[in-house]
């Protein structure tokens, strides 16, 4: 099964271009204010502008208030919501849209409790657990992803086109999502470094 590629964090056309220009199955804005990728609903609905047909779109929120997240779907068209806090299922539903939930991985964390109480969760976003949100750009342990994991896996956490072949390997996620692994700086991708990413998934799917 072809993995599917998010390059989250844009915030510049450039980058936007250069993710789709590389085959990027999503693209992620973060709607987090105290993120430095951070970008306003005006902001990214601009650069939304310039994602073609069949590329997802994806608001990226943490605990934020409900008319937060109901301003971001007005101002563009966001196809899935990602939820990277402590927000709960009823929560993540009330929005009538497709949704990730975050999960925060570290020892002694029930991978599988947690998938349970998202049942209708388009899949659960694997990253590493950091102090605050976001995993900070490390890898966690992938051992401590149960077997049969229920629903789609998308792996996050400190992946580059070094390491994610292993992970598909290892792992063997419905997707990937990466951010600083494909920068030079926060907030500022890399295009080199994306097509490096998007092309170590492609061949690591061939091996599989």
């Amino acid at each position: 099964m072809k993995t599917r590629i998010k390059i989250c964090g844009l915030t510049r056309e450039e980058d936007v271009d250069a993710a789709v220009a590389a085959g990027a199955d999503a693209i992620g804005f973060v709607f987090y204010p105290p993120s430095p990728r951070y970008l306003t609903p005006q902001r990214a609905a601009e650069l939304a502008r310039r994602v073609p047909p069949f590329v997802a779109i994806v608001g990226l929120f943490v605990n934020a208030a409900p008319e937060v997240v109901h301003a971001a779907c007005a101002a563009l068209p966001l196809d899935i919501l990602q939820f990277h806090g402590d927000e709960d299922a009823v929560y993540c539903r009330q929005f009538s849209r497709p949704y990730l939930r975050a999960a925060r991985v570290r020892p002694r964390f029930d991978l599988v409790e947690f998938a349970g109480a998202f049942p209708d969760a388009r899949g659960l976003l694997l990253d590493a657990f950091v102090e605050g949100y976001g995993g900070g750009g490390h890898v966690f342990d992938w051992r401590l992803i149960p077997p049969g994991l229920p629903g789609f896996v998308v792996l996050s956490g400190g992946l580059t086109a070094d390491n994610v072949g292993d992970a598909l390997r290892r792992v063997r996620p419905a997707a990937v999502d990466v951010s600083s692994g494909v920068e030079t700086g926060k907030g500022i991708k890399d295009h080199s470094k994306i097509a490096a990413f998007v092309a170590a998934v492609r061949k690591a799917d061939e091996r599989l």
